[in-house]
């Protein structure tokens, strides 16, 4: 086994190679604005650390959000497209699900939150680091307050806003290396992963004008 897994789904560019065992390489920045031009060299990056091929790959894992539109379609065309070249099954991994996985909290229930913009988050409770009870959804941190009051809470969207969550604390984004090994896991499990389709739970921002005036010449 070797596992390409990658996430754009946040602000972290990230990629890293799992051969079944451990992870081998990984890479990640922080870039909101730059996911198309960062996650191509971070795949040839991780791929020369390990001193291995692309063709050597034996699956892809990518993050499947939620997210903003932009930057989640970003790894979610590349997974798909590197499994059509190389001929490889592309597994889809809840975004939130890896942020919970490398959270260092043995014990549930907690949250897992990101930054939505708009003043939202995304979010999901967990009973431990593997086990999803609710979400994934998109809320403000205001509506939910009461329903999250008390659990602790990792991920960017909680640290932004500490009045909801006043337990949180990192990992602020998730990691490909976190996704790699919870999906190394559940497939070494005989699991079936959940196919590599976008959670963007609302419309994109860009949005073509309603009642617009259509000019034509005479």
């Amino acid at each position: 086994m070797l596992l390409l897994a990658l996430d754009t789904a946040t602000p972290a560019v990230t990629v890293a190679l799992h051969d079944g065992t451990d992870v081998i390489a990984s890479s990640s920045q922080v870039d909101a604005r730059r996911h198309g031009e960062l996650l191509l060299p971070a795949v040839d990056r991780v791929l020369a650390e390990a001193g291995l091929k692309l063709e050597a790959v034996t699956g892809i894992v990518v993050g499947t959000g939620p997210g903003p539109y932009t930057g989640l379609r970003v790894g979610l065309m590349t997974a798909d497209t590197f499994g059509l070249a190389l001929g490889v099954p592309v597994h889809g991994l809840c975004t939130l699900d890896g942020l919970a996985y490398a959270a260092d909290i043995e014990r549930g229930p907690f949250v897992v939150a990101t930054d939505a913009r708009r003043k939202e988050v995304y979010w999901a409770t967990y009973a431990d680091s593997r086990t999803r009870l609710t979400g994934p959804a998109v809320d403000r941190p205001a509506d939910i307050a009461e329903r999250v009051a008390g659990l602790p809470a990792v991920g960017a969207g909680a640290l932004l806003y500490p009045d909801t969550f006043p337990r949180a604390h990192e990992p602020e984004h998730v990691s490909a290396a976190s996704l790699a090994s919870l999906a190394a896991e559940k497939l070494a499990a005989g699991e079936e992963l959940t196919a590599p389709r976008p959670l963007y739970l609302r419309r994109p921002d860009a949005q073509v004008p309603k009642n617009y005036k259509v000019v034509t010449p005479k």
